[in-house]
């Protein structure tokens, strides 16, 4: 069994090192799909819903993984040369200040226009009720992701891990929403 995991992992670095974006693409839509099935399931969903799981997974294949691909190396340009602790904060810092805010209005948006269907006043009134609460949690967690990326993965692994944390934070922008959809309802 041993063996087989590490000959998957080694096509998988192969991949990434030929094909990097298409890789990181297609890693950060698989994770999302499998992220959203969870969250359906701890929702309390008795059967998947296969459109949503594949719009959430179009979300990770064509924005999160190519997104993630360009952030990380601008990031390493920008900084380029420049290591330490120090370093490391200031890049938790960029990051914390404009992806952070940017990719979770993008996922609320898109959650809520692309997958779910609803107008856009009715999705710009759920964003400015829950932006808030969803980009302060975000605070509280993914700086510490952050700086573990930055400190410790190597440049072409860091959308691989990103996108695996990434995968559980969505299931809770996914339970989030689903919360919000719920107390609409019942207004």
């Amino acid at each position: 069994m041993s063996e087989v995991v590490a000959m998957a992992g080694q096509a998988y670095m192969r991949q990434l090192q030929a094909h990097p974006l298409r890789t990181k693409a297609i890693t950060s839509g698989v994770l999302a799909g499998c992220s959203d099935a969870v969250a359906q399931k701890i929702s309390g969903a008795s059967k998947l819903q296969l459109r949503r799981l594949l719009l959430i997974a179009l979300y990770g294949f064509a924005y999160a993984g190519p997104f993630g691909h360009f952030l990380h190396k601008l990031m390493d340009r920008f900084f380029k040369g420049k290591k330490g602790k120090e370093t490391t904060a200031k890049k938790v810092l960029v990051e914390q200040l404009t992806a952070s805010p940017w990719n979770n209005m993008m996922f609320m948006m898109y959650f809520g226009l692309v997958v779910e269907g609803r107008p856009f006043g009715q999705v710009k009134n759920k964003v400015k009720k829950d932006y808030a609460s969803v980009q302060l949690t975000a605070w509280r967690f993914w700086p510490i992701v952050s700086w573990i990326n930055y400190e410790y993965m190597p440049l072409q692994l860091r959308v691989l891990f990103h996108s695996f944390v990434a995968s559980c934070w969505a299931v809770f922008l996914n339970l989030k929403a689903a919360r919000s959809i719920a107390d609409t309802k019942k207004a």
